[in-house]
């Protein structure tokens, strides 16, 4: 508890809490304002329609110079403090006196009406003054001075109050209790609230500076990979095309160095294209286009068909019906080779690979499987994160960075779609893409 008392914001934040609560507690000088207008307005409503009830109640000069007083007050205050919420001139030390003036005023009227209702003593009835103390304490978050201003006025109200009445030193005595106990109970409670405000801004702006932390991180990941991408490439272009120009010559024809050469090279670049892809694949959304699946499929299915020549079986069986979805044909192209890819690495030269296009009621679907060794269960929870762990050779040696079914999830949620795998060792595996339909 007298953590709460003593609590100040930390100093890095103090200022920008400050400045955004200032305008938070003008707002709610606003909106209590109204509140107290339309009470007020409603009980000047209540005495014109029960005058003659009314007439005969004690002290009714009194209430109705205080109805009048309430009116115009907190019509003042909504009109300042809407102007000082949109106004660029005010302060935070302007916009913290008005939340203080507003208060002693709200304070002021609601501890005159139970006084009124007292029978000018202080102590007998509070419930209206009370709810003034209440409001101040949970809807403005006041700093420290401001809070210790307005306790000392309430015991200053006490005191004042008990000039007017006729009352005993022991009746005095219980009213003096009463203000400390006022003061002391509106002073914790606005502390309290002053604390749990301030501890939720802190964490907010933490958040955010962590947030932010992460994005530059992200954009210096990207830059360091493009970056580290586009200076590589040079150099490898340079070292395929003259082993190329070697392997042209006699001499060099069947030279198994040179074509390991060439091969590690190509495996070079592809990496790097992966590594672009990563890099920009979120900063530059494609543009799509209305496709005929069926169409679409069959065409990289021959493309597949063409590169192996008969060396590997693979079957294709398009959709019943015409099919027609929204993509990006040269990123989906990359997709399906992608995947296919990964079904010729991990089965054996024996099986076949099964391409098939359907649909459910809503989405083209898109089925790659194999037959081949199958995916642990330990790797397929992170098949599809960057640089992925579960990342390994193919059946003849062919080697993985993890970067492929990462990108490969990437393009296919900017399809608005998903990627899933379903897989058992030793049984094969099957890659799922769904992507939204377009209406006929």
């Amino acid at each position: 508890m007298l953590h709460l008392f003593r609590y100040r914001i930390p100093s890095k934040y103090s200022e920008q809490f400050q400045e955004a609560y200032s305008y938070i507690n003008v707002r709610q000088v606003t909106v209590l304002s109204s509140v107290l207008i339309a009470i007020a307005f409603g009980v000047r409503m209540t005495s014109i329609f029960y005058e003659k009830e009314l007439v005969a109640m004690p002290n009714l000069l009194q209430y109705n110079i205080l109805n009048w007083v309430q009116i115009v007050g907190a019509s003042f205050f909504a009109i300042i403090s809407t102007f000082a919420t949109k106004s660029t001139r005010w302060t935070t030390l302007n916009r913290n006196i008005l939340v203080v003036i507003f208060c002693i005023f709200l304070l002021t009227t609601s501890f005159t009406v139970s006084f009124l209702f007292s029978m000018f003593n202080p102590k007998n009835t509070l419930t209206i003054f009370l709810t003034g103390v209440v409001a101040i304490s949970i809807f403005f978050a006041l700093e420290f001075k401001q809070i210790i201003l307005i306790s000392i006025y309430i015991v200053g109200l006490f005191f004042a109050a008990m000039i007017i009445p006729d009352i005993s030193d022991q009746q005095k005595v219980l009213n003096v209790i009463m203000s400390g106990v006022l003061a002391f109970f509106m002073f914790a409670c606005s502390r309290y609230c002053y604390y749990y405000k301030s501890e939720q801004f802190v964490k907010v702006k933490q958040l955010e500076e962590k947030n932010m932390e992460v994005q530059i991180l992200i954009q210096q990941k990207s830059e360091i990979l493009g970056f580290v991408a586009h200076d590589l490439r040079n150099p490898l272009n340079n070292i395929e095309a003259l082993t190329k120009i070697l392997l042209d010559e006699e001499e060099h024809k069947n030279s198994v160095d040179m074509q390991l050469i060439l091969s590690s090279t190509r495996q070079a670049k592809h990496i790097i294209d992966d590594l672009l892809e990563v890099a920009h694949n979120d900063k530059n959304p494609f543009h799509l286009q209305s496709t005929n699946i069926n169409d679409f499929m069959n065409g990289i299915y021959e493309n597949w068909q063409k590169k192996l020549n008969k060396e590997r079986l693979i079957n294709f069986k398009p959709a019943e019906s015409a099919i027609t979805a929204a993509v990006n044909p040269s990123k989906l192209t990359r997709v399906i080779d992608n995947l296919v890819g990964n079904s010729l690495k991990f089965s054996g030269p024996e099986t076949p690979i099964d391409i098939e296009v359907c649909k459910s009621e809503n989405q083209c679907i898109i089925r790659i499987s194999d037959l081949g060794i199958g995916i642990p269960i330990n790797l397929q929870t992170v098949l599809f994160d960057q640089f992925s762990k579960a990342g390994r050779p193919g059946l003849r040696g062919e080697k993985s960075v993890g970067l492929g079914l990462h990108i490969s999830k990437q393009i296919i949620e900017q399809h608005g779609g998903s990627i899933a795998v379903f897989s058992k060792e030793n049984e094969g595996t099957t890659f799922q893409i769904e992507i939204p339909l377009i209406a006929a």
